[in-house]
């Protein structure tokens, strides 16, 4: 008896061990990136992994007095969440519709949305290209809603639809009963209880979208117009990167993301297991 309890406590042991070392992989690079901003250029490349001997927010400065971050800011805000906020909404509807109502050629929907996952993005670049440019849509402030909105639809779709299939069909016909009409049920009853997978596809959706970098450097050209990801390919020049200017604006692009996690994690893993079981 000792000794089946001595090997489970040891197995728990190298178990915790084993998921410290996998979270410290996870969280060194960007305590690295962090401290590395700290520095300059001639002290981080002495030594790319010490700390910092005389630590400077000279990077940060920099940074804030040029207005074209502030730009590329803005538009990476400003096309990531109307982007996010129109999937959700075309999201939750088609998902309520595909969960709700039986007609025909439901399924036949519903697998072409999920076929959306299965397509990898990047064999798409030259045809939307392509198809942007015949069109006139290459380079304005609305180039990029489009495949960000296209991109983030099927897998909200995927997990909203699983989640409203576990709600009980017999609140929304009490409600009916009360008198609401189908707006009211969609958006007084169905979208709060929808609030785990709702968190969880938006999260989704913010990452895809703000950190995206293959379309937005094929579609837009204009200065005014480049998002974050594009502005970051600023530090790299024919000869010499500024790393430490660098690893600055990354801890800066970083902060919005860590954000919205952070404000709708909880919420997350049961958003991601809604449907696992159904009721």
């Amino acid at each position: 008896m000792t000794v089946k309890i001595f090997m489970r406590k040891l197995t728990a042991l190298l178990l915790n061990i084993f998921v410290w070392l996998f979270s410290i992989t996870c969280v060194f690079p960007f305590i690295w990136i962090v401290y590395s901003s700290l520095k300059t250029n001639r002290e981080f490349s002495l030594n790319i992994i010490s700390l910092p001997t005389n630590p400077q927010i000279s990077n940060y400065i920099s940074l804030i007095k040029d207005s074209n971050m502030y730009i590329a800011f803005f538009n990476s805000a400003y096309i990531s969440l109307i982007s996010v906020a129109i999937i959700i909404l075309i999201g939750f509807i088609t998902a309520y519709t595909l969960s709700r109502f039986e007609f025909k050629g439901r399924t036949i929907i519903y697998f072409l949305f999920l076929s959306g996952m299965l397509i990898p993005r990047h064999s798409l670049l030259v045809p939307v290209f392509i198809f942007f440019r015949n069109l006139g849509l290459y380079n304005t402030r609305y180039t990029l809603f489009l495949p960000y909105i296209a991109f983030g639809l099927p897998m909200t779709i995927f997990l909203m639809e699983s989640f409203i299939k576990t709600v009980p069909i017999e609140i929304e016909e009490s409600a009916v009963i009360d008198g609401c009409n189908i707006f009211d049920r969609l958006f007084r009853i169905i979208f709060p209880v929808c609030k785990p997978v709702i968190s969880t596809s938006l999260i989704l959706s913010f990452l895809g979208t703000w950190n995206e970098f293959p379309f937005a450097l094929i579609l837009i050209r204009s200065t005014r117009l480049k998002t974050l990801p594009l502005w970051l390919t600023n530090f790299n020049g024919q000869y010499s990167t500024d790393y430490t200017q660098l690893m600055a604006a990354l801890v800066i692009a970083s902060l919005p993301v860590i954000f919205v996690y952070l404000v709708f994690s909880k919420r997350v893993v049961q958003g991601m297991t809604a449907g696992a079981v159904k009721g």
